[in-house]
């Protein structure tokens, strides 16, 4: 079997503010834009892996949840315990720096972590956690 990793989810409630944080922030390029009844998917991806992507997708998109559903997730969301991605870099200190210039809610600052990692960790504007660990 050969699989690969194409396109991961995560909630978004303010697309601008996801474009920019996506965009601008963490430098991925933006791949597709689309809106649809009010809503907005956003997909984004680091340059250099034109195949793997992120969606930024409206958290009130899923017909198939309830009302009450759709609140939990908003406030998961808003206390950034609902979904989290984890990224990599050769140069954690120097991508550390970049986000936190660019008011990124920083989370954690670069640790070497007692299970052999060394990382920081982000909030994006949703409250997503986004964990950068270092590789060599």
């Amino acid at each position: 079997m050969d699989l690969t990793i194409h396109q991961t989810y995560l909630p978004q409630d303010d697309p601008d503010a996801a474009l920019a944080f996506y965009r601008d922030t963490l430098g991925f390029e933006v791949r597709n834009d689309v809106g649809y009844n009010g809503m907005r998917w956003i997909t984004v991806g680091p340059p250099n892996q034109p195949g793997t992507s992120i969606v930024l997708h409206p958290p009130a998109a899923d017909p198939g949840i309830t009302e009450d559903e759709r609140r939990t997730v908003v406030e998961m969301m808003a206390k950034g315990t609902y979904a989290g991605i984890n990224l990599a870099t050769g140069d954690l200190d120097g991508t550390f720096a970049r986000l936190q210039a660019g008011d990124a809610e920083v989370v954690q600052e670069p640790t070497a972590q007692p299970y052999g990692v060394r990382d920081c960790a982000f909030r994006d504007p949703a409250g997503n956690l986004i964990r950068i660990q270092e590789v060599r």
